[in-house]
C-alpha cells in the first residue's frame, strides 16, 4: 500500500493551525490530504505512543499516517508534562530512549549517539521540537482536527476510518493511540471504565481506597454552612456513603492540566476566569484556616526557569469527581468537561494569588508564579491539553494487574517494560464522620521493572484482527496506574508498529504474529524486554532488618513516588544528628551499582550527603532531593563483598531542607 504524498498534511516546522508549544510552533501544516488516504498503518491519536508507532512503521520501510482528533500533537509530553514519570530509567529502550536522548542533545549539545544520556525533564517546546524532528526525518504525515465519525469493516477487520470532514483513511493495520480509546470502542472491542474490585483479579489495592496520601491533614466541615447538613454539601463532595475498601465502581482518577509555570519578570499573571466563584475553593480555605500551610501545587524544575506543576495536597489542581462521564462522552460533552476543569484550575490559581481571606504569604508566594510567554502562545500560556490520566481500558486475552506490577507473575510475551509506582490519584470526595475526606489515592512502589504482555495491546481476534492498542491497553485500574506513563506509551507504540509490520508481511491477524519474531525485531531496534531480578537487592526504610537510625526520623506518605509503604524524613531538624543507614545482604562479591530513591518536593534539601561504604573505601555523593523524585538515581558502581559489610548512609549535616530516606537498590554490574 502506498501513501499519497502530493496532497498530504505533513508536519515539519512551524505551526499553522495547531495548538503547540513555542514562540514559533515546531509543526507546520501543509496542504490537506486527499479525500481518501491509504497507508500500511493508520494511527488514530497523535499522542507520544501514536507518534512512536508511525515513526517506527516508516523506519521499517512502510507507510503510515497519523490522524489526530484535536489540534495538538505529542500528547502530554508536549502539553506540560515535562517532569517525566520514569521509575527505572535503564528499563527505557528503543525509540523512547532515543526521544529522551534527543532531548538531552537539545539542551547540552553534542552528537546524538546510542550512548548519549537520557534527559527526562524538559520544556514543552523542546519536546515538540524533538517530535517535529523525528516526524520530519521519518516522513510521517499528521492530520489534525480530524475526529472519528465512523469506520468500515470487513468481517473482523477494520478497512477504513472516516472523519468529520468527510476524509477516509484506509489501511492494512490500525492503531488506537488516543487517551480515550475511541477507535477501539467504535470497532466493537471490549473495554471497561472505572475500578475493579480487589476480588476481580486477586488484587489488594484496587477499587475503593481510603488512604492518607493527598488527604486532609486537618478536620474540614463539608457543608455550605459549617455544621449544618441542611445547607447542603460544598461543590465536588459526593452524598453517596463511602463503599467498603476494595469494592469496585465506575469512578476514575482525577484529571488536571499540567501547568508550565515561571517566575520570570515577563510572566503572564494568573487571570480571573469568567464565571469565577469562590465557593469552589471553600474547602481549601477551610483547610488553610484549620492550619494547613501547603504545598498547594508542585513546582518541580524542568529547565529554562520553568516548572511542570502538578497536583499536591488534599485540594489542589486535580478537579476530583468532575471527570467521571468523560471516557465515553461525546466530543461536545467532553469539551464541556474540559472547560469545567480549565475554569476550576485557573480559578484555583487566581484564588491562591488574590483572595484576601488567605494569609499574605500564601498569596505572595503564589503570585510570584505565572505562565511563560514562550510556551503555548495560542492558548495564552495555558496548557492546550487536559491530562486524561485514565479513560477506557481494553479488556483482552491478558489483563495486566497488580500481580504483574509486583513481579508475582512474569509474562513471557514481553514487548516492553514498565517500572513506575502504582499511582492512582483521588477519585471522589465523601463525608466520613461529619468531615470531608478524599478517596482513591494510591502510591505504592513496584519492586523492579516488569514486562508488559503483547496480549494486553491486542484485542480478542474475534472482535478485531488488525487493531493494536498501546495506550488504552488491557489492564486493571491499579496496574494501569503504573503503566500509564509517557515513556511506556512510546515503548508500546514502537511494539505495536513492529507487530503491524510483521502482520502485513505474513498476511496475519495481529494476534497471530510470532512473539519470538516480534521480540527479535524489538531487541534489534534497541528495546529492553527483560529484567533480571536475581541481580537486585533492595533495602526499604520499612524493612524489618538492614536499617539503622540515629536521631529522630518521621514516617510519611504525603508525597507520592516512594518505594514500599512509606518513606522517612528528618523533619528538617537536628542537622548532623539525624542519620539513617541502609545495610544490604548481598548474595555475591563483585561490582554492584548503587541506586537511591526519594520523593521530591520544593522543601527538600538540595545538598544531601550520602556515604557509600564498600570494600576498601568510602565515597560520598551529594544528591538534590528537590529533583528526580520517585525514581532510582544511580550513585555509581563499587566493589562489595558478599554479606552485609557494605552500606549506604544518609546524613543530614549542613543540609538546606528536609532530608528523605526511602530505599536503596543494589544492582549486580
Amino acid at each position: 500500500m502506498s501513501l499519497p504524498l502530493s496532497r498530504r498534511r505533513l508536519l515539519t516546522a512551524g505551526g499553522a493551525g495547531l495548538v503547540l508549544a513555542g514562540l514559533s510552533d515546531p509543526f507546520r501544516a501543509g496542504p490537506a490530504l486527499a479525500a481518501v488516504t491509504t497507508a500500511d498503518l493508520v494511527v488514530y491519536g497523535a499522542t507520544s505512543g501514536g507518534l512512536a508507532a508511525a515513526i517506527t512503521m516508516r523506519r521499517l520501510g512502510r507507510t503510515a499516517v497519523v490522524v489526530e482528533p484535536t489540534g495538538h500533537v505529542g500528547g502530554l509530553s508536549t502539553a506540560g508534562l515535562g517532569a517525566t514519570d520514569t521509575g527505572v530509567q535503564a528499563s527505557i529502550g528503543g525509540l523512547a530512549a532515543e526521544f529522551y536522548r534527543r532531548v538531552y542533545v537539545k539542551y547540552h549539545g553534542g552528537t546524538l549517539t546510542p550512548t548519549s544520556p537520557l534527559r527526562m525533564t524538559f520544556e514543552p517546546h523542546v519536546a515538540a521540537e524533538v517530535f517535529a524532528d523525528l516526524l520530519a526525518d521519518a516522513g510521517v504525515p499528521v492530520v489534525v482536527h480530524a475526529r472519528l465519525t465512523g469506520l468500515g469493516r470487513s468481517g473482523n477487520r477494520i478497512t477504513e476510518l472516516r472523519t468529520e470532514d468527510g476524509s477516509i483513511y484506509r489501511g492494512g493495520v490500525f492503531v488506537d493511540a488516543t487517551y480515550e480509546g475511541d477507535l477501539l470502542a467504535m470497532a466493537g472491542v471490549g473495554f471497561t471504565v472505572g475500578r475493579e474490585s480487589n476480588d476481580t483479579y486477586g488484587e489488594t489495592i484496587n477499587g475503593v481506597q481510603s488512604r492518607t496520601t493527598h488527604q486532609f491533614a486537618y478536620p474540614v466541615d463539608p457543608y455550605v454552612t459549617a455544621g449544618s447538613p441542611a445547607s447542603g454539601l460544598l461543590p465536588g463532595i459526593s452524598a453517596t456513603p463511602l463503599a467498603p475498601q476494595g469494592s469496585g465502581d465506575d469512578r476514575i482518577q482525577a484529571y488536571c492540566f499540567r501547568m508550565c509555570l515561571t517566575q520570570s519578570a515577563n510572566r503572564i499573571p494568573f487571570g480571573r476566569p469568567s464565571g469565577y466563584d469562590p465557593i469552589r475553593y471553600e474547602l481549601l480555605l477551610r483547610h488553610i484556616q484549620a492550619g494547613y500551610t501547603g504545598p498547594y501545587f508542585t513546582t518541580g524544575s524542568i529547565g529554562g526557569g520553568k516548572t511542570d506543576s502538578n497536583n499536591n495536597g488534599a485540594v489542589s489542581t486535580d478537579h476530583i469527581g468532575f471527570n467521571h462521564a468523560y471516557p465515553t462522552a461525546t466530543w461536545a460533552a467532553r469539551e464541556s468537561i474540559i472547560a469545567e476543569h480549565r475554569s476550576y484550575q485557573q480559578g484555583l490559581m487566581w484564588f491562591l494569588a488574590n483572595d484576601p481571606r488567605l494569609p499574605a504569604p500564601v498569596r505572595d508566594s503564589t503570585a510570584r508564579w505565572g505562565l511563560p510567554v514562550d510556551e503555548f502562545p495560542t492558548t495564552g500560556g495555558w496548557p492546550p491539553l487536559l491530562y486524561i490520566r485514565e479513560a477506557r481500558r481494553m479488556v483482552s486475552a491478558y489483563v495486566m494487574t497488580e500481580n504483574d506490577c509486583r513481579g508475582r507473575v512474569r509474562v513471557a510475551d514481553s514487548v516492553g517494560l514498565a517500572s513506575y509506582t502504582m499511582d492512582s490519584h483521588n477519585c471522589q470526595r465523601v463525608v466520613v464522620d461529619g468531615r470531608v475526606r478524599n478517596e482513591g489515592d494510591v502510591q505504592i512502589g513496584v519492586p523492579a521493572p516488569y514486562p508488559v504482555s503483547y496480549r494486553s495491546i491486542v484485542p480478542h481476534q474475534a472482535q478485531c484482527a488488525n487493531l493494536l492498542v498501546p495506550v488504552c491497553l488491557s489492564a486493571s485500574h491499579i496496574a494501569y496506574g503504573s503503566i500509564r506513563m509517557e515513556p511506556v506509551f512510546m515503548i508500546l507504540g514502537q511494539a505495536a508498529a513492529s507487530a503491524a509490520s510483521l502482520a502485513l508481511a505474513g498476511n496475519l491477524a495481529v494476534q497471530a504474529v510470532s512473539v519470538s519474531a516480534l521480540q527479535g525485531r524489538l531487541r534489534q531496534d534497541g528495546a529492553v524486554l527483560d529484567w533480571a531480578p536475581a541481580g537486585e537487592v533492595i533495602v526499604d526504610n520499612a524493612a524489618a532488618s538492614g536499617v539503622t537510625r540515629a536521631g529522630t526520623w518521621l514516617r510519611s506518605t504525603s508525597i507520592g513516588g516512594y518505594y514500599g509503604p512509606d518513606y522517612e524524613h528528618d523533619g528538617n531538624v537536628a542537622k548532623g544528628t539525624n542519620r539513617l543507614r541502609f545495610r544490604p545482604t548481598l548474595p555475591a562479591s563483585g561490582s554492584w551499582t548503587v541506586q537511591l530513591r526519594w520523593t521530591a518536593e520544593e522543601n527538600r534539601a538540595t545538598n544531601v550527603p550520602v556515604d557509600i561504604v564498600y570494600s576498601g573505601g568510602v565515597t560520598t555523593r551529594t544528591v538534590d532531593q528537590r529533583q528526580s523524585g520517585g525514581q532510582w538515581v544511580a550513585l555509581g558502581t563499587y566493589p562489595f563483598a558478599a554479606g552485609s559489610d557494605g552500606s549506604v548512609l544518609i546524613r543530614t549535616d549542613g543540609t538546606d531542607g528536609h532530608v528523605v530516606a526511602d530505599a536503596v537498590r543494589f544492582l549486580r554490574a
